[in-house]
């Protein structure tokens, strides 16, 4: 793999560093995956969100009911009309997730070097002395001297509020554990996590199950995400599950990579999951705080060369209570997207943090600055080189489009398709212009009713980094005759300079099938 210091356009001017950002209707072309929950559930918030560049909404189950989470998601639905911004739903699974049950929600203090006992009876209270957890095989998973991290739900690391454990003897089904470090424990759930231990639970619990099969297919989600996915055979079991539920076959699994278990079996995983997303805050515990930088930028470019999404966690901390973001975190941000991510997640700063507007529009101006500097030559190389030769047709018109686009100096690409494919692997060449894909619906019909399917692949490009997705009218066909292409063609064109990226005598790239063949074109705009 080369070393990441090449992915810079060589050289940066300094003037160029010191020009005004300049704002454009695609802020960034990095995607924003925001958390919702207690302080970005409003119309309002959520409104400031989707303006700010969030086009993914990911409702975690760690914590919630359903009936709270489809508040979130109607109030969404609204922000989502007034402002005209989609954005997927992606439903975050609970999974194997260790859990200190504090049912008087009353703040625990923990001593350096004190005793504390981890107790699968949750009878008993959450104390200084006695922490329950929802997990009853903990004491034969672990052995002396083992470290286990508790911390706030989505903890941001910060050694106050969250404690590291070293177990120091067992006694039946109960952990005694020597307190590392003092930290008081508030709010009403916290995690629990064992470095390097395997947690002998299925993948998807029971609770999943249920959560998936009813509010997952009353809201058609567009992703699941997989907490803990720890073997292939994880993702494949999901996906049986998927196709029983109607609707939800067409739904996408991206695999949450959490731990060392996971890391291990990562070249599997990625082969049957549709995206991956690295877990930095979990694998930050679960590896030495030295290798998460290696891990990173090993699974970033194994996404980027088999073209799928991959998405990283944790980036600003510190936003879940301050307006700016530490210059460390800034710099990581930028350094994701140099390594080649394709969305951003963001978990406390939007979920509870004092700021989710700010948040998301902070982290995708940072996005945009690096987008510029981002050596798109080396990465189409490097990606032509690792397709190899022949290259199947699809792979061929889609590098040939980049190719032609950036020799043109084109403002965008635009893309019919249908199933979304072609428009992902124009993008997996990472294009410096936004590619506008026009997803044509496809008629498909059971013998009782027509519908059109279409959304959940416009939707699902809301994650891929670069794409921009816009729905065509069904009427009219992508395939067929050029005369009706025109029409979608003004369409998309007019789209663009709605949008502000294409404006008049720019070029734009045209990628689209005209019955069995593929076809690149450049356009020349005249007024």
């Amino acid at each position: 793999m080369h070393s990441s210091h090449l992915l810079l356009e060589e050289p940066i001017r300094m003037a160029s560093i010191l020009e005004p950002s300049k704002s454009s209707f695609f802020p960034a072309l990095t995607k924003i995956v925001g958390t919702l929950g207690p302080k970005s559930r409003s119309v309002e918030t959520l409104s400031g969100c989707l303006k700010s560049g969030m086009s993914v909404a990911r409702f975690d189950f760690s914590w919630g009911d359903a009936e709270y989470h489809q508040e979130t998601l109607d109030n969404l639905k609204v922000a989502v009309k007034s402002t005209k911004k989609l954005c997927a739903v992606m439903l975050d699974t609970v999974g194997p997730e260790l859990q200190v049950i504090n049912k008087s929600e009353k703040a625990i203090t923990l001593k350096a070097d004190g005793l504390v006992t981890l107790t699968p009876n949750q009878d008993q209270e959450a104390s200084s002395e006695v922490l329950p957890i929802n997990f009853d095989g903990l004491a034969k998973a672990v052995k002396k001297g083992d470290t286990i991290f508790v911390g706030q739900y989505l903890f941001t690391g910060s050694e106050t509020t969250s404690v590291w454990l070293e177990v120091d003897e067992i006694k039946g089904d109960d952990v005694i554990c020597l307190s590392r470090n003092a930290a008081t424990l508030a709010g009403a759930l916290f995690t629990l996590h064992a470095s390097q231990v395997h947690i002998d639970l299925p993948t998807l619990t029971e609770k999943d199950k249920e959560v998936i099969s009813t509010w997952g297919v009353q809201n058609k989600i567009d992703f699941l995400s997989l907490s803990y996915c720890r073997h292939a055979e994880d993702v494949r079991q999901t996906r049986e599950m998927l196709k029983k539920l109607g609707d939800l076959s067409q739904t996408q699994i991206f695999a949450k990579i959490e731990n060392v278990e996971g890391l291990t079996h990562f070249d599997e995983i990625l082969q049957e999951a549709d995206g991956i997303i690295l877990s930095r805050g979990n694998l930050g515990i679960d590896l030495p705080p030295e290798k998460v930088f290696l891990f990173q930028k090993a699974a970033l470019y194994k996404c980027n060369m088999a073209g799928k999404p991959a998405v990283l966690t944790r980036v600003v901390d510190s936003m879940t209570d301050n307006l700016r973001p530490t210059r460390a975190e800034a710099t990581d941000v930028a350094n994701a997207v140099l390594d080649g991510s394709d969305a951003i997640l963001l978990g406390a700063e939007t979920l509870r943090g004092l700021y989710p507007v700010e948040t998301i529009s902070i982290v995708g101006k940072i996005c945009a600055e690096a987008e510029k500097v981002f050596n798109q030559d080396l990465y189409f190389k490097k990606t032509v080189k690792y397709v190899g030769e022949p290259m199947t047709h699809l792979e061929s018109i889609a590098s040939s489009a980049v190719r032609a686009a950036i020799k043109v100096k084109a403002s965008v690409i635009i893309c019919f398709t249908s199933s979304g494919r072609a428009a992902r692997l124009i993008a997996k060449y990472r294009p410096t212009m936004p590619v506008i894909s026009v997803v044509i619906p496809r008629v498909k019909t059971n013998q009782l009713k027509w519908s059109f399917s279409g959304a959940f692949e416009a939707r699902q490009s809301l994650i891929v980094r670069g794409l921009f997705p816009m729905l065509a009218d069904p009427r009219h066909p992508a395939e067929s005759t050029s005369a009706t292409n025109e029409s979608v063609l003004k369409v998309a064109l007019d789209h663009g300079k709605q949008a502000g990226v294409i404006k008049s005598h720019d070029r734009v790239v045209v990628c689209q099938k005209v019955g069995d063949a593929s076809v690149v074109k450049i356009i020349e705009l005249e007024d």
